[in-house]
């Protein structure tokens, strides 16, 4: 039978260290109440090296992966999880079942390190924080609260539901625009295939005929010849400018510039924008409503924000409350952006020159936080029901970007039509032109 180590309170407020054997954490907890001692800490004994030299053969399962565990594999291994755990099943026993039926990779490499872990005497939490590539900084806090309260498998659903949620969205955003972009790439793929066999064929014959041709054939001949010449950089074009941004994105001026600028940016900046609210502010309520202290959860929500000017707004938030102050009048006092040179830069490299630099000028002081949201914070603060009031937040603005997206790819197919539409018609007006002159000047000759 498994032996833990405990400390505890007594009655008196005295401290208590002791060992207990007992089948699991939760029987071990339940016969020290008994005791009428208040657990603080319970931990598995630790083995003798002797002892834990024979498990080294465990690790024989781990193999050599490189990455992370992806966010489907993830709310899976947690949802299988939480089942497991509402069954009753120990911790330990739940882990290895998973690690066992789990295919080899980054997951089954870090189930293996955590059962490791757990049975030289550390927590669940404690173990988790040992393999950042598959457990972040949210799900090892949302555990630790778990284990804090005693409410290990509501914490596990809870985050099983805020997973599904967060890829259901993300899902609807990524199938919205695999449309608009297959469409874009092979309609850039046959107009090349044009410049480049179909245009030269017509410019010999219209060479061999000596015809003067219109002022539109003479341009589509150009685009074909520049085509022809420098066909390498249509795809070297937007590399080296994803290369250029995320160079720039190394440094911290130029990774804030960036993020205003595709929170602000046409058409798609409204869906980042509500999409990461709903990100943050459901990440927030979920660990409020799990039991993680205010700052801790500010702080997780900042760091997994993914946008530098959402940081700059939780950490101010972070430090008000720190002050003693309420989230929502921080929350509002910050939500507006402030001028930011590369965000300029950007806007002027890629909206079109001065008409970009004016339309930032014109932005530059907008919100990321709606008043709204800083209306429901406040509310949820007055009543209590904070978790309860961004869960909501986070539903409306999950709705939102799912509006905004089909609305966007409603709204981008007759562009697209329109667009490629135009482009075929020009190249055909320009090509027939000619060839009607020379067809009229050949019947005339007649």
């Amino acid at each position: 039978m498994p032996t833990f180590q405990f400390e505890a309170m007594d009655a008196t407020g005295q401290e208590v260290r002791d060992v207990i054997e007992a089948t699991s954490q939760e029987e071990a907890q339940a016969t020290i109440r008994q005791r009428g001692l208040f657990v603080t800490k319970l931990a598995l004994k630790k083995e003798r090296k002797g002892a834990a030299q024979k498990k080294v053969g465990q690790k024989k399962g781990k193999t050599f992966v490189l990455g992370g565990v992806s966010s489907k594999t993830l709310t899976t291994f947690t949802r299988q999880l939480a089942i497991l755990q509402d069954a009753g099943l120990p911790i330990l026993r739940s882990l290895k079942i998973l690690e066992q039926q789990s295919k080899p990779g980054a997951l089954k490499n870090a189930l293996i390190d955590t059962c490791d872990e757990i049975e030289s005497g550390s927590t669940l939490s404690e173990a988790m924080s040992k393999s950042p590539k598959a457990f972040n900084r949210l799900y090892v806090n949302m555990i630790k609260a778990g284990e804090a309260g005693g409410a290990l498998e509501t914490i596990l659903k809870r985050l099983a539901e805020f997973q599904e949620r967060s890829q259901s969205l993300a899902r609807k955003v990524k199938g919205a625009m695999i449309y608009p972009v297959f469409v874009v790439l092979f309609a850039v793929g046959i107009l090349v295939f044009i410049m480049l066999k179909i245009v030269p064929q017509f410019e010999k014959i219209f060479k061999d005929f000596g015809t003067k041709l219109p002022d539109i054939t003479e341009i589509l001949i150009g685009v074909s010849r520049w085509v022809g010449n420098y066909f390498y950089l249509i795809p070297a074009i937007p590399i080296g400018i994803w290369l250029f941004v995320k160079l720039l994105r190394k440094f911290s001026m130029g990774r804030t510039g960036w993020d205003i600028f595709t929170l602000k940016m046409p058409i798609f900046g409204q869906i980042v924008e509500k999409n990461i609210v709903a990100r943050t502010t459901r990440i927030l309520g979920t660990l409020v409503s799990s039991g993680v202290p205010i700052l801790e959860a500010l702080h997780i929500t900042r760091e997994t924000s993914g946008n530098a000017a959402f940081e700059s707004m939780y950490g101010k938030v972070y430090d008000a409350i720190r002050d003693g102050e309420s989230i929502a009048k921080p929350m509002k006092e910050n939500s507006h952006l402030s001028f930011q040179p590369f965000a300029l830069f950007f806007w002027t490299m890629f909206i079109a020159g001065p008409v970009g630099m004016l339309i930032y000028l014109t932005r530059a002081r907008s919100k990321i936080i709606d008043d709204m949201v800083v209306n429901m914070v406040d509310v949820g603060e007055e009543t209590g029901e904070l978790d309860t009031m961004l869960y909501k937040v986070a539903d409306n603005y999950d709705e939102e970007v799912s509006v905004l997206t089909e609305s966007l790819t409603a709204l981008m197919e007759p562009l697209l039509i329109i667009t490629l539409g135009g482009i075929v018609g020009f190249i055909v007006v320009a090509l027939f032109m000619p060839l009607i002159a020379l067809i009229s000047n050949l019947s005339g000759g007649k």
